[in-house]
């Protein structure tokens, strides 16, 4: 069942959102060669605690960290350890806030220094993937136009899209209906209505599109190993123009600093 949100509810997930994107921000700062994964969740952690929130993640189904923190050909759900950051690596940081009862999600992939070219273009074609699904996140379309998109984009740019992890509505809980797929055909799925929360997020990966999963239950890793990349917003369908309620300018800001 699709639970539509409040203006109130809204709001409340706006403020959750501000505290996980300043998080982003700050852990942006941090990202550099000689930092272990494990440094990046304690600065999350304290953060989003010292602003009034707590970590999404932390506890969910048992996963023991504030950060999913997925490093090169690892996609999603990477466990931060005593992994110390090298020039060239690249570093999905995936986050979320609980606050006021809602929640938050939001994901960004980093350049650890320089990259190779095809590395720097995927990071740039799956970020450029998510802003393109979300101008299809409008009142009166489908989600498959969301989904449509993305695909379309990353594939046409000679990249591969994840199918088995999908985006999600989000909100009291961290996830709800519907799925978001990152793959899809125009005009299918539920339409869209005003209200509707969800975290629309790319999984992009440089090569094949298979991934498996490793021995601790959580890591997923693509098949033949080559680097992948994962942006991720949280949004709320809107009339006109989807409203999009986190936001990557303090990591932005932390990289120009």
């Amino acid at each position: 069942m699709i639970i539509y949100k409040t203006e109130e509810d809204i709001e409340l997930i706006r403020q959750s959102a501000l505290i996980l994107s300043k998080a982003h921000g700050e852990i942006a700062r941090l990202i550099k060669p000689g930092v272990s994964t494990l440094q990046l969740d304690k600065l999350a952690e304290e953060f989003i605690h010292d602003n009034g929130g707590k970590p999404s993640f932390k506890n969910y189904n048992g996963f023991p960290y504030s950060l999913c923190i997925s490093v090169n050909s690892v996609v999603v759900h990477g466990m931060p350890s005593n992994y110390t950051l090298n020039e060239g690596d690249v570093i999905s940081v995936d986050c979320g806030v609980y606050k006021n009862g809602f929640h938050s999600d939001c994901a960004y992939t980093h350049a650890v220094g320089e990259v190779s070219p095809e590395v720097s273009k995927l990071l740039e074609v799956t970020k450029e993937s998510l802003y393109l699904g979300l101008e299809k996140a409008v009142v009166g379309n489908r989600l498959g136009d969301v989904s449509y998109t993305i695909q379309d984009h990353a594939e046409s740019n000679g990249f591969t899209i994840v199918r088995e992890l999908v985006g999600h509505g989000i909100g009291r809980n961290l996830h709800e209906s519907p799925e978001v797929p990152n793959y899809g055909k125009r005009g299918q799925g539920v339409k869209l209505q005003d209200g509707l929360v969800i975290a629309v997020e790319p999984m992009v990966n440089l090569g094949t599109r298979h991934i498996v999963q490793e021995d601790d239950g959580w890591t997923i890793r693509t098949k033949d190993n080559k680097p992948s990349a994962h942006f991720e917003h949280t949004v709320v369908v809107r009339k006109d123009k989807a409203e999009i309620l986190t936001t990557f300018d303090y990591i932005e800001q932390a990289k120009k600093s």
